[in-house]
């Protein structure tokens, strides 16, 4: 894994997770939900771009004899395709986008893929080193980073991956007829504040999504699961929510559906959210702390080693 990095390994997961997610939400209709299809060749297109990189790294410095290029091409080619193959578990378990994919195509594709950015990745030669400063700005720009798309990412990945779910067909505060026991959702309607001080009465504690998926609804209104609740049994039950500031708007329905462990991830507690997306960030930190310790201590080994003498 030396042929890529901690530094190289952020740059292909920031591509390949929240770039396709983002780039889907800023160019289409807010209520259109993205296929597993468009993010699974989007990471598929990316891979020469990696290959490149990889093969480059791995030629350096080494021999260019057509065995020696034979290896870093094979090399470059199945780190690649053990890079892409993480990326679509992603949208396979972990968001599982709706829609369908054709996947022993998208295997064709990485492999071919793969194998042409090796080709010319083994015959170039890469840059030479960052200033250990720069390295150091940029691992804390991507923990910083990182934390922040991570939380985006968990919430298009929710939206996205859900089966199903409720508009609010038990109303909103005031009594609520729920037909059986079990979990019910709060939604917020429109612009209304994701953290209103919403209670139950005769029901559990109202808990908060962690990270609310947000873009549920059709052309006239929009929703936000904001909060669950559960019920001992059928009955009606009073409900009210206190809202500082502007008025909200609030109803309840059944828990929307969403696939893969996303459904899990908007329930963490944020830090571990956060800290989930900063870990990149902290690979390349302490990935060029420990270089620059080495160099160090080298260094201070070269001054005290006593001169030669002839």
């Amino acid at each position: 894994m030396r042929m890529i990095g901690p530094g190289g390994l952020a740059k292909w997961l920031l591509v390949t997770v929240p770039a396709p997610l983002l780039f889907f939400d800023a160019t289409h209709r807010w209520e259109q939900d993205q296929r597993v299809s468009s993010a699974v060749w989007w990471c598929v297109a990316c891979v020469p771009l990696l290959a490149v990189a990889l093969a480059a790294r791995r030629a350096a410095g080494r021999p260019t004899g057509l065995r020696q290029r034979g290896a870093t091409v094979a090399a470059a080619t199945l780190l690649s395709l053990v890079l892409l193959g993480a990326s679509l578990a992603v949208y396979r378990w972990t968001i599982p986008l709706q829609g369908t994919v054709g996947w022993p195509r998208v295997l064709a594709g990485g492999v071919a893929a793969a194998l042409v950015g090796s080709l010319i990745g083994a015959r170039r030669v890469p840059g030479g080193r960052y200033p250990v400063g720069f390295v150091y700005f940029v691992g804390a720009v991507a923990v910083v980073a990182g934390a922040f798309l991570a939380q985006t990412t968990v919430r298009l990945g929710a939206e996205d991956s859900t089966i199903s779910y409720d508009e609010g067909r038990y109303g909103g505060p005031g009594v609520l007829n729920l037909p059986t026991a079990g979990q019910y959702a709060i939604l917020s309607v429109g612009f209304s504040s994701p953290r209103p001080d919403c209670s139950i009465a005769g029901a559990g504690r109202v808990e908060r999504v962690t990270v609310p998926p947000s873009d549920y609804g059709g052309d006239w209104a929009t929703y936000a699961w904001i909060a669950s609740f559960h019920v001992p049994g059928p009955g009606a039950y009073p409900m009210t929510c206190q809202v500082s500031g502007a008025d909200g708007s609030y109803v309840v329905g059944d828990v929307p559906q969403i696939r893969g462990a996303v459904s899990s991830m908007i329930h963490w507690p944020l830090a571990g959210i956060w800290l989930l997306g900063a870990v990149p960030g902290l690979l390349i930190l302490a990935d060029v702390a420990r270089g620059d310790l080495g160099s160090r201590v080298r260094r201070r080994r070269h001054a005290s080693a006593p001169p030669a003498t002839s």
